[in-house]
Formats: C-alpha cells, sequence, structure tokens
C-alpha cells in the first residue's frame, strides 16, 4: 500500500497507510504552511499555540497527526477538541472523519439544540474523537455522561471567538477536569491577554508558531462599490451574476426578512441559492452550510451573525446586498474570500441613504474602494472567470470519491436484541473472501446496526449476511445512503 500512497504527507511526515489512502482521495496531495510548521510537532507530543487565520487549512493541521496517534482499541474518547459555534464543531468533526475514515475513527460532534438522548446514545459506543461547543460539553461533563479520563490531546480552536462569545469560564472548567498527562493545542487568530492567560495556566512549555496571513489584506481584495438604489438592486446583482459567473458567492443582507426576500427572487430567477440567518432551525442552518460548502449551490445568502461560523476555501465574490451597520462587519464580510494565495473579489450596493456609512467604513478600512460604472459593466474583460473551462471539483465531489467504495448496510437487529459489534464483526469475517479490514464502523443502536463496508464488497456483504445467522438469528440487509 505504501508504493501506491501519493501523498507528500507520508513520506514526509510516516503517516501510516490508512490516513494516506484518505488524503490521496481528498486531494491533500501536499502540505500547507500552516500545516507543515505544526504537524512534526504535534507528532511529537508538543503542546503548541497557533496564531493563525481562519481558512489557512488548520483543522488537517492538527486532525492527520491526531488521527495518525490514535489508539483504535481504547473505548473512551482520546481527543476533545473545543469550539466556539456548532457549525464549526460540524465542519471539524467532518473533516477529522473524512480523514480517519479507512482507520475507522469515530467522531462525534456535540452541540445545544441537538437533541440530548442521540449524542447519550453515541457516547455509549466507542467514540475516538469529540468535537463540541463548550455550553453542551461542559453539561455532558457535569452530568458525567462525558468521561475524559483517557484524553490524550486537547484542541481549542479559534480560541479568540471563543473569548468574544463569553465561553472561556466554561472553557476553564472543562480544561480543569482533563488529565493534566495530554498534549494541548490552542489555535487563535489573535491573543488577547486572556488567552495568554489560559495558554500560562494550562500548557506545558508551549512552543509558538505565528503564521503569516493567509488571507489576502484588505487593499489586496479586488473592491468596487456601486451606485444603486434600492429597486435596482436585485437587476444589477443578476447582471453581475452573469457577467462574473462566480463557482461560489456570498451575498450579506443586513436582516433575515431581507435575505429571505432575496432568496425568494433569486429562486424564482432560477439561480441556485439558500438563505443562512438566526430564524432558521439549527438543522436548517447546518443544511445550508454544508450544501454551500460542498458546492452544491453557487449563492448563499446570509445576515452577518448567521455567517460567523462559515469558513469556505476558494470563496470567489462576496457581495454586500445591504451595507454593513458595523464598521468591523465590512472587514470580516470581504476577508472571507481572497484565502490561501487566491485573489478575492468584494463588491458592495451603496444606495444615497447609506452613502454617509460607506464613508465611514471606508475611512475605518483607511481605503479609498473605487466606484464602479454600471455602464461600463458589459465591457469589461473578466477572462479569468469566462476563460476557465473546466470547474474544479467541490468538496462534496471530493467526499463522494472518498465514499465511493463504501457501502453503508442496515441489519435489523440492535441493542435491543443483544447485538454486539463483535457479533458482526464476526459474522462478516467469516463469509468468504472477507477479512476485518474490508469493514469499517460499526453503529449499534437500539432496533437496528449500520455497518460501513470497504473496496467494493458491500454487494458481497449484503448476500452473504442474507443466508446465515447473526448471533444465531436470521437477519434482513439493506443497503442504505
Amino acid at each position: 500500500m505504501r508504493d501506491t500512497i501519493k501523498n507528500e504527507f507520508s513520506k514526509m511526515y510516516g503517516i501510516g497507510d490508512d490516513i494516506g489512502r484518505a488524503l490521496d482521495v481528498l486531494g491533500y496531495n501536499q502540505p500547507l504552511a500552516v500545516q507543515d510548521r505544526v504537524m512534526p510537532h504535534i507528532l511529537e507530543g508538543k503542546d503548541l499555540i497557533v496564531q493563525s487565520q481562519t481558512g489557512s487549512g488548520k483543522t488537517a493541521a492538527f486532525g492527520i497527526p491526531i488521527a495518525e496517534k490514535l489508539e483504535m482499541d481504547e473505548n473512551l474518547p482520546q481527543v476533545l477538541v473545543l469550539t466556539p459555534t456548532r457549525e464549526l464543531a460540524v465542519q471539524v468533526c467532518e473533516e477529522i472523519a473524512s480523514i480517519g475514515r479507512y482507520k475507522k475513527i469515530r467522531c462525534l460532534p456535540i452541540y445545544g439544540k441537538q437533541p440530548i438522548h442521540i449524542q447519550l446514545r453515541q457516547l455509549k459506543q466507542r467514540v475516538h474523537v469529540v468535537v463540541g461547543t463548550p455550553g453542551r460539553l461542559g453539561d455532558l461533563i457535569k452530568r458525567k455522561h462525558l468521561v475524559l479520563e483517557q484524553i490524550k490531546y486537547l484542541v481549542i480552536d479559534e480560541a479568540d471567538e471563543m473569548l468574544k462569545r463569553g465561553f472561556l469560564e466554561d472553557v476553564e472548567a472543562i480544561i480543569k477536569r482533563i488529565p493534566k498527562e495530554r498534549t494541548t493545542l490552542l489555535f487563535s487568530a489573535t491573543m488577547p491577554p486572556e488567552i495568554e492567560f489560559i495558554c500560562s495556566e494550562h500548557m506545558m512549555n508551549p512552543l509558538r508558531i505565528e503564521m503569516a496571513s493567509t488571507q489576502a489584506p484588505i487593499d489586496q481584495i479586488k473592491q468596487v462599490w456601486y451606485e444603486v438604489s434600492d429597486d435596482w438592486k436585485f437587476m444589477l446583482l443578476t447582471k453581475l451574476m452573469e457577467e462574473l459567473k462566480p463557482r461560489s458567492c456570498l451575498i450579506f443582507c443586513n436582516t433575515r426578512i431581507k435575505a429571505d426576500q432575496l432568496v425568494q427572487k433569486l429562486i424564482k430567477g432560477k439561480y441556485d441559492c439558500m438563505a443562512l440567518h438566526g430564524g432558521m432551525a439549527q438543522k436548517d442552518r447546518l443544511r445550508a452550510i454544508s450544501t454551500f460548502k460542498d458546492g452544491e449551490v453557487t449563492y448563499l445568502i446570509a445576515t452577518d451573525l448567521a455567517a460567523r461560523g462559515i469558513h469556505v476555501d476558494s470563496l470567489d465574490l462576496v457581495v454586500n446586498y445591504n451595507v454593513p451597520m458595523d464598521n468591523e462587519n465590512y472587514v470580516h464580510r470581504i476577508g472571507r474570500t481572497g484565502r490561501v494565495g487566491e485573489e478575492g473579489r468584494a463588491i458592495t450596493f451603496v444606495s444615497t441613504h447609506d452613502q454617509r456609512k460607506w464613508d465611514e467604513i471606508q475611512t475605518f478600512i483607511g481605503y479609498k474602494v473605487p466606484l464602479e460604472d454600471e455602464k461600463i459593466l458589459q465591457q469589461k474583460a473578466i477572462s479569468k472567470r469566462t476563460g476557465a473551462s473546466t470547474k474544479p471539483k467541490s468538496k462534496r465531489e471530493k467526499k463522494d470519491q472518498l465514499h465511493k467504495d463504501i457501502t453503508r448496510l442496515r441489519i435489523n437487529a440492535g441493542k435491543k436484541k443483544k447485538m454486539r459489534a463483535g457479533d458482526v464483526l464476526g459474522a462478516i469475517s467469516n463469509l468468504p473472501g472477507l477479512t476485518s479490514e474490508d469493514i469499517g464502523i460499526i453503529d449499534i443502536q437500539d432496533s437496528c446496526t449500520y455497518v460501513e463496508i470497504f473496496n467494493h464488497k458491500g454487494q458481497l456483504v449484503e448476500e452473504g449476511l442474507s443466508k446465515v445467522k447473526v448471533k444465531g438469528r436470521d437477519v434482513k440487509i439493506k443497503k442504505v445512503k
């Protein structure tokens, strides 16, 4: 297997075949700057303080070496990752799960507003990595549902955002319950005094790594603005969409109502888009983020608060449909484009009543944004967009590639019939042409069991189990998505 693995991670850092195989499929060919600086030290078990912008590749920077070091036979969680938002918890969990797919790493996201009984059921099974927000994690720890005695890695992600959201006390309370013999990794874009205090109190001789920003400086993002009345904004937006043809575009509105209204207009115009705002149910917000990040829709229409937890690679365009009410929000909005060395583009629509606020924003950023004439919009040569003959693979396509040789089967027996993972593993391993290497994660629920089958052998298992007994009984097998 080693000779067939193509990515540089395996060669440079001695990453095992199971992780290396997943990295190949996911397109992780060479390490990004933060990964190259961070990974060797994590593999050596050192505490790290990493100052790095979002969107720099830091999740893989800690996810790959931690996945490599995990002990698969340990029943209790070995890794705890703290994140400031539910959206980020899901994102980090998905990435680590994808990296550890062939090693059979189980990763569980935990956050508020998700039914707690689902989390409790999953925690009763073997879980290697827990990723979550401080509030819900702290609650489960206090109730002794989440046992921390085997935690070997603590990751505090986006520590400065944790501070802004008032989670620091919760974070410290959790840290105090974790074994002192551990590796602690703290990632933060900035280092306020409160974060420095946590580092000094709870880390052992940490190594500091400061990364140069991968985000283009604000005056290097291609910014323009249009003077346009509210009534003509939609028409101008559709003209820009047709001219620029972005692969991914984040459009900001100031209120939930305006976001929903714009989505409805775009849907009528046959544009693929979704809304994202605080008035949506949590599951709908997570679905919108996932769909946009995976490249399934081109346009995401969002409010500032809801978009705080989104980290999107290769975001072509940011449109301020409404001028932001806060100066710093303008910086946050347009800073989402132009990451990881790519050129960014930001467009702002300014109506007459917004002019004073727009002047204030330009003074705040210290940059006079060029005014674009709508009349010459059609004449602009945008060869970088129109000349592209192929669209790069989206994250969804990469995930599909990862899962193409994995079949998920449902067995109609679970905990209520005293089904155990060993029963399923033994039954499948005994089938002709099958070994334990072909079996992925086994998830035993109350009334059924789900099992992943690798190497295109799903059909073989489905047919084989239908002819034998599992734990002394006949079972029904069904392929699921």
